[in-house]
């Protein structure tokens, strides 16, 4: 069917299924001139059709993937254009606003996350636009006022923005990027700045978990097929290798981004030839100096291992290539491996390194391990590329605080019947309070914005919930996270490349004490406030309650 139908439009490879009321398509298809005539044929001529003009309907530009680029400033809830219209008609485009970004519980359990998606972050900032094409769209919603589409159309961010880096372990109720801006601008840019930072935390946090349960042993990201969606597989990718992973199978992610790619085989390489043998041998004079060989395909012990140790005989060692490897996908792999170990030992290949996937996470690799497995290399597919044992992130933008009109910053609060879900009024610093004797994080430090640390007097934290509980710390050191990323809208930050990224988050996880990295019950990082905002705070309770 063609877009005189309705039902179904088609542009070139692309089918979008839609079923729109009158009103819609005539949102949808404006006017004959906004038509595409791509998809004009010879049944609508001599059904009597006119061919319509140049251009195409507002409904197939929207998901114009294949040769357009999607703008991602319209990836908002529809309500962050609803209230910024609504603060335009009230006035309060130009008032200043502070939100902060915080998350409220650590995935599975853990005793701390790893924050990453700045990268992407800023890459939106810089390109937020609103072009004719959304102007267009938002004018047939017959809800946005002409002034406010006409203050849409010269739209760009000119506030400022603070982040903790790429890499850093973060603690529930902190801040983890802060904004100030204009109220429309710091709405608009919500759900841009969640989607973004809690996917990629939750991805580098699970990454992280499995890259510590391997205990040294190289971890590759293996799941662009079983993740949700291209985004989430590319992305992805680079959150896992943030976390730890040494390399991914994503070919796309190392395209865009650097993140080392690499692969083996699968099982159909092998199925494809009239012998095991053959297939080893092939792909071993192929790649002499990259042949991992995928031993599982009929039975491990019995044809696969000696298969493989032929093939390196036969092809590798005239060649005087030692580096090669084996990979198990299926089976008891701590039983097999063990006894795949002892087989090329007894050939003379020591060197070879045995690799393992199937479905594994962290708790399954600590598992493996403590059975004495010999694995050199863990391939880790869908657990992680999804975090499949928790798969959200809850990471919320909450306003902490607004100007009036000279200038003063007048703090806010959300309050709930939930504890938890009680937000930390005002701009705030937050500060990792460094042990100096041993070099390790103890607490975080939330203040008011115009506090500072003497590191010459001693620091007592207390429990925002618990009072009662405190401890003094005298030989310390206490630093910043959060850094200036936007100012007046330019970008300030100088950005890490991924390399440095990784190395920065795992010598931060290194300050951390084991206890508090451990899986199961860890123990809790204190993130404490300011006596000066613990009473900001208990005041605006008592005024709103």
């Amino acid at each position: 069917m063609s877009i005189w139908n309705i039902p179904i439009i088609k542009e070139r490879d692309l089918v979008v299924n839609v079923n729109l009321t009158k009103k819609e398509k005539a949102i949808a298809f404006p006017a004959r001139g906004s038509y595409n005539t791509s998809n004009f044929d010879r049944r609508q001529a001599s059904a009597g059709k006119q061919r319509p003009q140049q251009g195409k309907p507002l409904c197939v530009e929207a998901f114009m993937k294949t040769e357009e680029k999607l703008n991602m400033t319209m990836l908002c809830d529809f309500y962050e254009l609803t209230m910024s219209n609504g603060y335009f008609q009230a006035g309060f485009q130009d008032r200043i606003t502070y939100f902060d970004v915080f998350f409220r519980d650590v995935p599975d359990k853990g005793g701390f996350a790893v924050c990453a998606g700045l990268e992407q972050l800023i890459d939106y900032i810089e390109n937020l636009r609103f072009e004719e094409a959304d102007i267009r769209y938002l004018r047939g919603r017959g809800l946005f006022s002409d002034e406010f589409l006409e203050f849409l159309r010269r739209f760009r961010f000119t506030g400022d923005i603070w982040a903790v880096p790429e890499g850093t372990p973060i603690f529930p109720g902190e801040p983890i990027l802060t904004v100030r801006a204009p109220a429309i601008q710091a709405q608009l840019i919500e759900t841009f700045v969640l989607l973004t930072l809690n996917h990629q935390s939750l991805i580098a946090t699970k990454a992280n978990r499995i890259v510590r349960a391997a205990q040294g042993r190289t971890v590759l990201e293996f799941g662009s097929r079983r993740a949700q969606g291209a985004d989430a597989a590319i992305i992805g990718a680079r959150a896992a290798y943030i976390g730890g992973c040494k390399g991914t199978a994503c070919t796309l992610s190392d395209q865009l981004y650097g993140v080392p790619a690499g692969g083996t085989m699968a099982h159909s390489w092998v199925q494809m030839f009239d012998s095991q043998y053959e297939a080893f041998k092939t792909y071993c004079e192929i790649y002499p100096t990259n042949a991992t060989l995928l031993v599982d395909t009929y039975n491990v012990l019995k044809s696969g291992v000696p298969d493989a140790i032929r093939a390196f005989n036969e092809v590798l060692r005239p060649r005087g290539i030692t580096k090669c490897g084996i990979r198990l996908d299926s089976g008891d792999i701590a039983y097999l491996t063990r006894e795949a170990r002892k087989m090329l030992d007894d050939a003379g290949w020591r060197s070879c390194q045995i690799s393992a996937s199937n479905s594994l996470d962290e708790h399954l690799i600590q598992d493996m391990i403590r059975q004495g497995a010999e694995i050199d290399l863990f391939g880790v597919g869908e657990r992680m590329i999804t975090a499949r044992s928790e798969p959200v992130f809850g990471g919320v933008y909450k306003l902490a605080a607004v100007e009036d009109g000279q200038g003063n910053i007048i703090p806010k609060i959300k309050v709930s019947e939930n504890v938890g879900k009680i937000t930390n009024p005002h701009f705030k610093k937050v500060y990792r309070i460094y042990d100096n004797a041993t070099g390790k994080a103890e607490a975080d430090y939330i203040t008011v914005w115009d506090e500072t640390v003497d590191e010459t007097r001693p620091l007592e934290l207390f429990d925002p919930q618990a009072t009662w509980k405190r401890k003094t710390y005298t030989n310390f050191t206490a630093r910043p996270l959060l850094c200036p990323v936007f100012q007046g809208g330019a970008l300030v930050y100088d950005r890490p490349t991924l390399p440095e990224i990784q190395k920065y988050c795992l010598a931060q996880v290194d300050t951390l004490w084991d206890e508090v990295k451990r899986f199961e019950n860890p123990h809790t990082y204190y993130v404490d406030l300011s006596q000066k905002l613990w009473d900001i705070k208990q005041s605006l309770l008592r005024e709103k309650r």
